[in-house]
């Protein structure tokens, strides 16, 4: 009877079966959340590959390319993908797997990344300098009919007779919009703006805000562009291009002339491709041609970080070149 004797403490808890327990441990591991991908973006030589290996060999993760560069079969050492023992280090993903003769878009990027990002268990840890990439990846994307052959076709020849200002003129003065938040230095860019334009009738500006939904939601990522001190930088730009010519870039690049591929595909323009073919052809010294990549190069890494400061304001900063970044990327 209540009242009587001393009082009961709880209840022990009743033994649970071993099988029971066995399928309520499954069913917590199922439960529990996938690790956060981590994304980093930053200039070329700023250390990306560096520090997405050092977090995968930590958390056990795969690191996935987000480089419009190394994307490409026919570039290794020129694209400075990663090198053999890198990729003994920890499962890699998307470098090298297209042919240098095929147009790549950041939708084919998308489409590439989507099944792995849905088969993988591990950290997924995307890395690249393309921020449209990165961008794309977390706010969603704009599937924009295909361009006419030949539209492309009089987009290039106004390119290849050095007439890019028309193209930026045109924009300036039809799609204002586009024109002001663009790369005008950057002729892939200007030339694409220019296609859609005519092609659609309808701005780039205008089409991004019909965005499809993003792949990742940005909230649920580790975020980081790399920013190194521009000095620094530089210097490593000038290194790394001189450590390129001693691994071979000059012979890579020989082999990709023989393929005979339009000079106007992505790959023909990658960073150092022509000014090495002007040497091979006799039209540039190799001092020339070094100095000549190494400045565009490092015009480049400026574009790139003045694109990271406009659109990813929201991402952390860190210098990888100063203390060791490991440390502040969370575990999970």
């Amino acid at each position: 009877m209540a009242g009587k004797g001393r009082p009961r403490g709880p209840a022990a808890p009743f033994p649970l079966a071993p099988r029971r327990r066995a399928r309520l441990a499954v069913a917590a591991m199922t439960r529990s959340d996938p690790p956060r991908p981590v994304l980093i973006a930053g200039p070329t030589a700023s250390g990306k590959s560096e520090l997405a290996l050092r977090i995968a060999k930590r958390d056990g993760g795969v690191v996935i390319n987000a480089d419009a560069a190394q994307v490409y079969d026919c570039w290794r050492v020129l694209t400075a993908r990663p090198s053999p023992e890198d990729l003994a280090r920890a499962p890699h993903r998307l470098y090298g797997h297209v042919p240098g003769a095929t147009r790549y878009s950041v939708g084919d990027w998308l489409r590439d990344l989507a099944p792995l990002l849905a088969a993988t268990d591990r950290r997924p840890i995307i890395i690249g300098g393309t921020g449209l990439y990165l961008t794309a990846l977390t706010a969603g994307l704009t599937e924009i009919p295909p361009i006419p052959a030949e539209l492309r076709a009089r987009s290039q020849a106004l390119i290849d007779a050095g007439d890019l200002a028309a193209l930026r003129a045109d924009l300036a003065r039809e799609d204002p919009e586009t024109h002001g938040r663009l790369d005008l230095a950057n002729p892939v860019r200007v030339q694409r703006a220019w296609e859609v334009l005519r092609a659609t009738g309808r701005g780039l500006a205008d089409w991004h805000r019909a965005q499809t939904r993003p792949l990742l939601n940005p909230d649920t990522c580790v975020r980081l562009v790399l920013d190194p001190d521009k000095n620094i930088l530089n210097n490593r730009i000038e290194q790394r291009f001189h450590l390129m010519i001693e691994q071979g870039a000059l012979a890579e690049v020989a082999d990709f002339a023989a393929l005979g591929l339009d000079p106007a595909l992505p790959a023909a323009r990658v960073l150092g491709a022509p000014d090495l073919l002007a040497h091979l052809d006799g039209a540039l010294s190799l001092e020339a041609a070094i100095a000549s990549a190494v400045t565009q190069t490092r015009q480049f890494a400026k574009r790139q970080r003045s694109w990271f400061r406009g659109r990813m304001g929201g991402w952390a900063r860190i210098d990888p070149l100063g203390a060791d970044p490991l440390p502040t990327v969370p575990l999970t």
